[in-house]
């Protein structure tokens, strides 16, 4: 699978300890940064992230900061784009379950790193139910179309 991965500098530290995760699982990564905890502006990563995952240049992606809420915020404003903050397993796995999440959020200073390892290691496992579900997203769907006109 090819894995987009961004932070900013408050989530920087969980995003490296993450992106060693999936190297060693032998994901695609694609890091789009930040590098270091150098204060930085969350929506550029978030942006780019949400972009490869729109785009098709990645199956899924992955954005780190201080609480999740500005990349999250970030990403779901770009088409196509099903960005979920988690904070819990069953969260986690819901998210692809039944929203088909291509986009998984998560906060450096409120997410430990075993719950946040846990937490990708199944939302990357868990396969998107379909049935109900897909006619669901259909309708947000539609809604992003008419929305995106304006």
């Amino acid at each position: 699978m090819k894995v987009a991965i961004g932070s900013d500098h408050a989530g920087f530290e969980l995003k490296a300890y993450l992106k060693d995760i999936l190297e060693k699982e032998k994901q695609t990564i694609i890091d789009v940064g930040t590098e270091s905890e150098d204060s930085v502006d969350y929506p550029d990563f978030g942006i780019r992230v949400a972009r490869l995952v729109s785009e098709g240049h990645v199956d899924r992606g992955m954005l780190v900061c201080g609480t999740g809420v500005g990349m999250s915020i970030t990403a779901n404003k770009i088409r196509g784009v099903r960005a979920a903050l988690v904070h819990d397993l069953f969260t986690a796995i819901q998210s692809r379950r039944h929203v088909d999440a291509n986009v998984i959020v998560l906060g450096g200073r409120v997410t430990g790193k075993g719950l946040a390892a846990e937490m990708l290691k199944a939302w990357l496992a868990e396969p998107f139910q379909g049935g109900r579900h897909a006619a669901r997203l259909e309708k947000i769907d539609k809604l992003e179309e008419e929305c995106c006109k304006k």
